[in-house]
Formats: structure tokens, sequence, C-alpha cells
């Protein structure tokens, strides 16, 4: 196990709410309305591909950049009013793993600005040595291109990676960068399908040493 890479949104970062109350306010503005579990399916991909997408499916009139550009307005308002909130656990869990000594990147799909802003908030920022950006490639997830840029950048094997993450469009895309996938079951939100090869629902017992063990177990398996 050479490097672990955390996604950011859900596993990191406690922002898929902020997601969906800002997209169901754009598409309100527009007249149109989906089931909560509808969002459910862009988690972990771009924001063009989400808007992309939804503006096909949903029949939108505007370019997919404009609600792009008014999702973010409205999910800025959403953290000016609840701030920029970790995952339970995870501070803890990035500066054990980095006193381990242990190499950390970030691959998520978010713009690289909004990457950095939310890292610094809560203070971990330094502690990564790769940030990688849904902007910076051309396929967003499940597609492996983030994960794999990230292990490109870091100069290892991808095969020597573990990553974590949280929703079935980011799990595949670990699975499809032949890496290791260590699944995020946030017991505050509803059970998702993952494409893991170990899920937790809960970092407290999450160190260097337990990673290694189940990556050594992984690779007698593969």
């Amino acid at each position: 196990m050479e490097a672990i890479i955390f996604d950011m949104d859900g596993v990191l970062i406690d922002s898929e709410y902020s997601y969906f109350e800002a997209k169901d306010g754009v598409l309100a503005a527009a007249g149109k309305s989906v089931l909560s579990s509808y969002h459910g399916k862009f988690m972990g991909t771009s924001y063009l591909y989400t808007w992309e997408t939804m503006k096909q499916e949903l029949d939108l009139p505007k370019p997919a950049e404009a609600y792009v550009a008014e999702m973010i307005q409205r999910r800025q308002e959403i953290i000016d009013r609840d701030g920029i909130r970790p995952i339970k656990g995870a501070i803890e869990l990035v500066q054990r793993l980095a006193e381990e000594q242990q190499v950390l990147a970030v691959a998520s799909s978010s713009p690289l600005t909004e990457i950095e802003r939310s890292l610094r908030t809560i203070g971990i920022y330094d502690h990564f040595k790769v940030i990688t950006s849904g902007e910076e490639v051309t396929h967003s997830k499940p597609a492996p291109d983030v994960y794999l840029l990230a292990a490109k950048r870091l100069g290892v094997d991808p095969a020597a990676c573990v990553a974590l993450e949280d929703s079935p469009n980011g799990s595949q895309a670990v699975k499809n960068a032949n890496m290791m996938c260590v699944g995020f079951a946030n017991p505050d939100y509803p059970k998702l399908t993952l494409a893991s090869d170990w899920v937790v629902d809960s970092y407290d017992f999450l160190t260097a040493t337990t990673l290694t063990e189940k990556f050594s177990e992984y690779q007698a398996k593969n």
C-alpha cells in the first residue's frame, strides 16, 4: 500500500445534503421537481456531467453551464448558512494517517477551488501530497480518470493504492482504476450500493495498520 486517496464530498466533507438542496432550488425555479432519490445517481460525478444529463432528462431550456453557475451560487448560500462541516471522524482520520507517515491524496469531482477551500477550512489541506479535480480530466466518475491522475501525480502504481468513497459512481471509479476501494456507508444517510472491497460505517478504527492488513487480504484474493 503506497498511497491512500480520498474522495471529498461525503467522505471528508458533509456536503451531499447541500447539493441536493441547491439542485432542488434550481429545478424549482425552472418549474421542475424530482424525487430526492433522483439526485443519488449523480453523487460523485462532475457538476457539468450532472447538469448536462439533467438538462436532457428533464428538458431544461438553458445551457448546462448556466445551471451549474446557479447551483454553485445557491450552494454558497447554504454554506454561508451552515458552514463547511466535516464528516464525523474525518479530520482525526487524516491527521492519524499523516502522523503514521502515509502518503495521502484527494481525488474529487468538485472544482479545484472548492476542494482547496473546503480542506483548508477544516484544517487538513496540508496533509495531502496531491489533489486532483474533476475539472482536470475528460471523463467524470464512474470513469477512473481522476483517480488515475492522482496516482500518476503521486508516482505510484494504481494497484498499490487504497481509495475511500461513499457513492456508487465514486466506488466504481476506484474499481475501474484497479485500486482497492474502502466504501464509507455513512449511518446518517440512506444506504447505497457501493462497489467496495471493504465497507465501513465509522472512521474511528481506521489506522495505517488496519488499512495495510485489509490491503494485504485484498491482494491475496486478487
